[in-house]
């Protein structure tokens, strides 16, 4: 899973905590903890070479055709030493994407990438801002200056050597939604061009009482696109803004300041020609520092965020502020790779069904004691590497689909998604004609459970699927525990859903497993212990997993897309989505 702020941002349902030592050793204690989850299940559920030899023995049939054991060493070898991370655009990458290709090539699937290669070159900024020189905002009789990383956290994602700012007016928006198939209209038209626009983290819907007219009309507390920091920058850019600054608070971005700062000023993006150009400047402003302007300029900052849950609410002119600011950019230009397989359909070799998940982690960095660390990504995402190759052999050993299925190894998820936005803008099939994405980040490590998790369920009929072939198996599929958090608009599928495919992301860190042994208590000693090394060196392999909780999910996804590779069905969006309408944008072409 990826972070936040083009870098920090998908904690998730967990802030990011200290990274002591003692981190390394919930995570082991949970582990061993959940290490004897040997159990029947609905006449059992295999017993892999991780889990010990004694246990009681079940049948594999609960997460047949997928191979724990075969699961676990894939996620070995890409979290040994060897591939030194998996960071984009180092040695790294070019192991790992090899040993890709050689994986593909031994089940004997076809290349998917350009020019009928394996692989899509996705070319990549990498920027990073140093100390600015002028920062501040200046009022007829008083200045405020903000210091970053305290009151203030930009960066860019344009190729220019600086930001140069000077006097340039602030405009309130609200929380900065236009969602006309809600009802909903921050921005009344107002210009923006060459102007810094200000807003407001998550939805309107997320602080809305009964007497708000934002009540209900976004998913209430659960976080639709138009909450997340992403949307409002690309906004901003849309309606001609030089530069974007989110006003933090804890509760309504799901992080602290703290995960806001931790990329240190460096950003990512996918390399962007013509007119889809991203704010000069991006960034956020701390919740004391947003105050004291609004104060300044003869506003409260609560009286405002109560004004932008009704539907009357206006773009506001902080009035007599301007805003200035001075700071030194490095750029870089890298190309990293999307490593691409298929298998051609037989009857309706144009419609596809994609299986995906990302091969980069964190590569190698100094930690917080100044010692040289390597952040292997085992579980995020070895697991859904993983969870794909499986999916891929169990395919070819089975008669050749309908449709073409797709396996895809994305690069750049942790820099903010941008393998899978590439290729979604980029596609080397026809996504009108995808009937369904399934994406894997980051699966359980705790042995079969009862229940599994649905990110952004009620989103299209795929997810239903999902959750009635979950029946089949004798489990229950619940809804995310925190739907607040947007997990569902913090994955490689979400490039997908932006451009019309139904999708379901399999993400664990979505609630706590009902765990066959040990019930919910084991499932939140694992997760929480799991958490302590999200995004640490700590994410590494161990042989005392119990793989067959993660292969219960991959074959839960394996056999709904299977289901769809044999057949003519599309499924679709509700139209209470925001996506629905660019799917029926496009149902001429597919004739559903």
């Amino acid at each position: 899973m990826t972070h936040s702020t083009a870098g920090t941002d998908r904690t998730m349902y967990w802030e990011k905590s200290s990274r002591k030592k003692s981190h390394a050793r919930a995570w082991h204690r949970a582990a061993a903890l959940c290490l004897t989850s040997a159990l029947a299940v609905w006449g059992g559920g295999g017993v892999p070479g991780a889990v010990a030899a004694s246990e009681q023995q079940v049948s594999p049939k609960a997460y047949a055709p997928i191979d724990p054991q075969r699961m676990s060493d894939v996620m070995r070898v890409l979290a040994s030493d060897a591939f030194e991370g998996r960071a984009p655009g180092t040695q790294g990458e070019e192991r790992t994407v090899a040993w890709l290709i050689e994986q593909y090539q031994k089940m004997g699937l076809e290349p998917a990438g350009e020019n009928g290669g394996w692989t899509q070159t996705v070319p990549l900024l990498r920027t990073r801002v140093g100390q600015p020189i002028v920062s501040e905002v200046r009022f007829p009789k008083q200045r405020l200056v903000w210091q970053q990383n305290k009151d203030i956290y930009v960066s860019t994602v344009r190729p220019v050597k600086q930001i140069a700012l000077s006097n340039v007016p602030m405009v309130f928006v609200g929380y900065g939604v236009h969602a006309p198939e809600r009802g909903w209209d921050d921005f009344k038209g107002v210009n923006l061009k060459g102007k810094i626009a200000v807003f407001l983290v998550n939805d309107p819907d997320f602080e809305a009482t009964p007497q708000d007219a934002a009540y209900g009309r976004f998913a209430g507390r659960a976080m639709t696109y138009y909450g997340r920091w992403t949307y409002k920058y690309e906004e901003a850019a849309r309606r001609g803004a030089i530069g974007a600054l989110i006003v933090h608070d804890t509760p309504g971005a799901s992080y602290g300041w703290q995960t806001v700062i931790a990329p240190g000023g460096e950003a990512f993006d996918i390399v962007r020609n013509g007119d889809d150009q991203p704010v000069l400047m991006q960034g956020w402003i701390s919740g004391e520092a947003a105050e004291k302007l609004f104060a300044a300029a003869g506003l409260d900052l609560a009286v405002e965020r109560a004004k932008a849950r009704q539907t009357s609410f206006a773009p506001v002119t902080l009035k007599d502020a301007t805003f200035s600011l001075k700071v030194p950019v490095q750029t870089e230009n890298l190309k990293s790779q999307n490593v691409l397989a298929k298998i051609t359909g037989a009857k309706q070799p144009d419609q596809s069904v994609m299986f995906g998940a990302h091969w980069d982690a964190f590569g190698t960095s100094t930690n917080a004691d100044g010692q040289m660390v390597m952040r292997r990504g085992a579980i995020d995402d070895g697991s859904g590497i993983a969870g794909v190759l499986e999916i891929a052999r169990a395919f070819k050993a089975g008669p050749q689909p309908d449709r073409t299925v797709v396996f895809a190894a994305w690069t750049a998820e942790e820099r903010g998604l941008l393998g899978s936005v590439w290729y979604a803008t980029h596609p080397l099939v026809s996504l009108e004609k995808t009937a369904a994405n399934f994406t894997m980040d980051v699966l359980q490590m705790a042995g079969p459970s009862r229940t599994a998790f649905m990110v952004g369920a009620g989103q299209n009929t795929v997810q239903e699927d999902v959750a009635a072939a979950a029946r089949r198996q004798g489990r229950v599929m619940k809804p995310e525990a925190m739907p607040e958090r947007g997990a569902f608009y913090r994955a490689d599928h979400l490039p997908f859903a932006r451009a019309g495919v139904p999708v379901v992301a399999m993400m664990d860190m979505a609630g706590y497993p009902d765990l066959l042994k040990g019930g919910v208590p084991a499932g939140k000693a694992w997760l929480e212990g799991y958490m302590a090394c999200y995004h640490q060196a700590c994410d590494a392999w161990s042989p005392d997993w119990d793989v067959r909780g993660a292969a219960e999910d991959v074959a839960l996804l394996y056999r709904v897309g299977h289901d769809l590779a044999f057949s003519q069905k599309w499924p679709h969006w509700k139209q209470t989505s925001e996506f629905a309408a660019i799917r029926d944008a496009s149902r001429a072409t597919r004739g559903d």
